[in-house]
């Protein structure tokens, strides 16, 4: 690694931690300013914090290798999400906004009871678990990948802890406001950087190189939809823009993870502007990664990955970090890669931290002060997030160093992941919001079959050789939801929805 690339890097992390110092001193006095930003975030730097928590490493490395092999196809995906996400803002935004919610679950626990609150939090914390899990490691293998290549060998593990104990620090320290001001500085990071590299690299391509890669098929938004690859492909129009569209529901709408965010927005109009700016901010992150990859597609002369010596789409980016980019700018991307990384495991580690404080009861709280006690503590104000924040984060670091990546781009694995629970939980909340006759036992019993048989598609179609498109797993599961707590209130005994 040139003494350049360093030096970048090295700026980069005591800029940011600058700024760690000096938002900590802002993160709050209770656990609830701790864990909502004191509601009062600018709504511009929710909007870039959305993006930098949903795009990730995942995004930033493996779409140029979706765009080298399939092209413009996740710019498909993200006018979806641009559907999606207005009806999250017509529909989901105001009643989030009335009772000024710290959880996305504490709506159903009005609607249906404590229980049914557990549930869906529980499995939010499970799909958060497994996806932050593959993410911390493909954010991880790039890096020690990058750093080996570039003359300064380290170990998955090494990295993993640096990783790890950076992000823990100001999440701990500071909050979910250290957490949004850092991840919009981290964004406009790696978004740099993918303007720089499409820059960089358009001066090699001619024209008749773009001509090659649209009779190649390379320039196409959707894949051609046919009677038997609409529901294992996930670029065709439906797939992309239907699917798209309700699978950004569920992650917009439903999730911890996002919905924190848009409770801290000063008003629903904010929420509502971070919102709809995301899809924008997202879609041109998407289009700038994709059109990347379809540069160095002309560039590589539409040389197989194999015939370039890669085993994967995903190590596409990281090879051209290396190789291809200036002295300087390569430590700027590397340190991109560690920013897409910290970025979405600050957003989760608080997220996950904020449901199991608010969506449990009072139980997980006293439990953590009588163990403080016990050792000779004094519980304060803040001990409880931050020490739940600090548990989430061993139990991801574990997780990671339990995976290993197979030859899957990393970022459909990830949303193949989130597939399993979206579904369901996206349909109780449908059910608490324009079917509120359905009384709480079907809505709970019918989430709890609808996981269960969604891990049978997931796990019974992996044994089987058979995928289904992940944007389709979300109207899946809503089918599944809806058809069990159905079932279960026309033919079990009578109950009725809280008033």
């Amino acid at each position: 690694m040139k003494p350049l690339d360093l030096t970048v890097i090295l700026i980069y992390f005591i800029a940011l931690s600058f700024l760690i110092w000096r938002v900590s001193r802002r993160a709050g006095r209770s656990s609830g300013d701790f864990l909502s930003g004191h509601h009062d975030l600018p709504w511009w730097a929710l909007c870039l914090s959305l993006v930098a928590t949903e795009t990730s490493t995942l995004t930033f490395i493996s779409i140029p290798g979706v765009g080298y092999t399939q092209g413009l196809v996740f710019l498909g995906i993200a006018a979806g999400y641009c559907v999606g996400r207005g009806a999250v803002a017509l529909w989901f935004l105001p009643r989030y906004r009335e009772g000024a919610l710290t959880s996305a679950y504490t709506l159903l626990g009005q609607r249906y009871g404590a229980s049914m609150q557990r549930l869906a939090s529980g499995a939010f914390l499970i799909t958060r678990f497994l996806a932050e899990s593959i993410r911390l490691l493909a954010g991880a293998l790039p890096v020690v990948w990058l750093f080996t290549h570039a003359g300064l060998p380290v170990g998955r593990w090494t990295v993993l802890g640096a990783i790890l104990a950076f992000t823990l620090l100001y999440t701990i320290l500071g909050g979910l406001r250290a957490v949004v001001w850092s991840d919009a500085i981290q964004l406009g990071l790696y978004g740099f950087g993918a303007v720089f590299c499409v820059v960089f690299v358009g001066h090699t391509v001619t024209m008749a190189g773009w001509h090659e890669a649209w009779q190649a098929g390379r320039l196409q938004v959707f894949h051609p939809m046919t009677a038997t690859n609409w529901w294992h492909d996930p670029f065709t129009l439906a797939s992309a823009v239907i699917g798209g569209a309700v699978l950004s529901v569920a992650s917009h709408g439903t999730d911890q993870l996002m919905v924190q965010r848009l409770l801290a927005a000063r008003s629903l109009l904010e929420a509502r502007l971070a919102l709809i700016g995301s899809a924008i901010v997202v879609a041109l992150l998407f289009g700038l990664l994709s059109v990347l990859g379809v540069q160095l597609w002309i560039r590589e002369a539409g040389k197989s990955l194999a015939g370039l010596g890669l085993d994967s789409p995903d190590a596409l980016f990281p090879h051209f970090i290396v190789d291809a980019l200036p002295a300087g700018i390569s430590g700027l991307l590397i340190a991109g890669v560690l920013s897409a990384t910290m970025g979405s495991l600050s957003s989760t580690l608080n997220a996950m931290a904020g449901a199991s404080l608010t969506d449990f009861g009072p139980a997980p709280q006293r439990l953590i002060e009588r163990t403080m006690r016990a050792l000779g503590y004094q519980p304060r104000a803040l001990s409880a997030p931050r020490l739940m924040t600090l548990f989430w984060g061993v139990v991801l670091l574990t997780g990671a160093a339990l995976f290993t990546m197979g030859t899957k781009s990393a970022v459909i694995l990830g949303l193949t992941i989130a597939g399993w629970s979206y579904g369901p939980t996206l349909g109780a909340f449908l059910c608490a919001l324009f079917l509120p006759g359905l009384g709480g036992r079907a809505v709970r019993k019918g989430f709890v079959v609808s996981l269960a048989a969604m891990a049978l598609v997931l796990i019974g179609g992996q044994m089987a050789g058979v995928s289904i498109a992940f944007p389709w797993l979300v109207p899946l599961g809503i089918l599944f939801h809806l058809g069990a707590a159905g079932l279960v209130r026309a033919f079990g005994p009578k109950s009725r929805a809280k008033p």
